[in-house]
């Protein structure tokens, strides 16, 4: 049997190649969860508003693993100090960070699993592969739980100038075609330091910081909560909470044997055993784009509808105001439906609802972006900086949104 070559190289359309640091790296990324992840779409529905949006979390859990790569460069290169082992618990855990992410990545979290984050089920995995590769993971799981001594590590896993944010606002920016999220990923690292164990950016680094938090807001307002996008999402979410529905009612629905037992069960984290984490292994977009392919000929009519709506991109109506929405408003949307097709009340909500998003670009009081002056003086963002919209970003934004059908529905 001829040995594999376990250093490749990836061609990435952001960066250019991409090299795996070593075996060990390789390994996990040839291992069946970790290639998963080509079958998981980067932005859920956002490709039904921006066509190019096809990319994958494997994509993007590369592209954090190049940025890793070149900040331990960067910060070695300033004298701080990273063991090997550290180094390589680094590159395991920004690969594995997104790991746990289901079907068009959000869309399960809200629906057939209860209440079980991808976070926890990232970590999950992380110790199962831990246990299969006899313990090599065990730091890595320590940094991406935050527990790690060593804090600055932890926050180029889960900061708010993290790898994850680093790349997926270049990455998300590239294949929508919206340059405002367009930042420079290469001055960002080269402006990073340690200081006091905690992650800061040099002065000169300043207006790159400035850019990135505008370019966060950007991307959220234009791509991430885009409208058309967030009611693709809401009606993904809707269907498989009525697929579930009629499954518990004793309907048999057309799926495959993973979505099936997600829909039979009731999973919570504390049923997330090893079974349950290898069906989950088994699920991806494909198994929901089959799905809904069957389904949008049940004779159930809300199935039947949400599905058709997502698969022919022909969505509900969605209106976003500044103030809540009366429910008396919601209210006439309900009865309007409900006289129309003769359903009740329960299935007219499936087409009839309201919600409301948030934007925060800056977290001023949870893992501050702090710049370091030539002086010493270390400051935070929004004090070091001298623009004035800045101190606007760390205000969460709300808008409120109501969806109901279209006339012709």
């Amino acid at each position: 049997m001829i040995p594999k070559n376990k250093l490749k190289i990836f061609n990435d359309p952001i960066y250019g190649f991409i090299t795996i640091p070593n075996s060990d790296i390789f390994n996990l990324i040839e291992h069946k969860y970790f290639q998963r992840l080509r079958r998981i779409s980067q932005m859920g529905m956002s490709y039904l508003v921006y066509p190019g949006a096809h990319h994958t979390r494997f994509h993007h859990a590369l592209g954090c693993m190049h940025l890793m790569q070149k900040s331990v460069q960067t910060l070695r290169f300033k004298g701080v100090s990273i063991s090997k082992e550290e180094e390589v618990a680094l590159y395991i855990a920004i690969l594995l960070h997104d790991i746990g992410h289901g079907p068009f990545s959000h869309a399960m979290e809200h629906s057939i699993v209860n209440g079980v984050s991808h976070e926890q089920i990232s970590l999950l995995f992380m110790e199962h592969l831990n246990a299969e590769f006899n313990g090599t993971l065990t730091l890595a799981i320590d940094i991406f739980k935050g527990t790690y001594k060593r804090k600055f590590l932890c926050q180029l896993i889960s900061g708010q100038l993290d790898m994850d944010r680093a790349d997926y606002l270049k990455r998300d920016s590239f294949y929508t075609g919206v340059s405002e999220g367009n930042i420079n990923t290469e001055r960002l690292i080269t402006m990073l330091n340690v200081v006091d164990d905690s992650l800061v950016v040099e002065e000169k680094g300043i207006y790159s910081v400035e850019k990135f938090l505008v370019a966060r807001r950007f991307m959220y307002w234009q791509v991430y909560l885009h409208k058309t996008g967030l009611v693709a999402e809401q009606l993904l979410t809707r269907m498989l909470q009525r697929a579930k529905e009629l499954t518990n009612n004793g309907i048999k629905l057309q799926a495959s044997k993973a979505l099936e037992y997600f829909l039979e069960h009731d999973v919570s984290i504390k049923e997330f055993d090893g079974n349950t984490l290898n069906l989950f292994s088994q699920l991806d977009d494909y198994d929901i784009i089959s799905a809904m392919k069957a389904w949008q000929f049940h004779d159930d009519f809300v199935l039947k509808n949400l599905c058709e709506m997502i698969i022919n991109r022909d969505l509900l109506k969605i209106k976003i105001k500044k103030k809540p929405i009366k429910n008396q408003l919601l209210e006439e949307h309900l009865q309007k439906l409900m006289d129309k097709y003769q359903i009740s009340k329960a299935e007219a909500k499936y087409f009839v609802f309201k919600g409301e998003i948030s934007n925060q670009a800056y977290e001023e009081k949870s893992q501050n972006i702090n710049i370091l002056f030539k002086s010493g003086k270390i400051q935070d963002i929004v004090k070091a900086s001298d623009q004035l919209n800045l101190k606007a970003l760390t205000k969460p934004v709300t808008k409120y949104f109501i969806c109901y059908p279209k006339d012709k529905m």
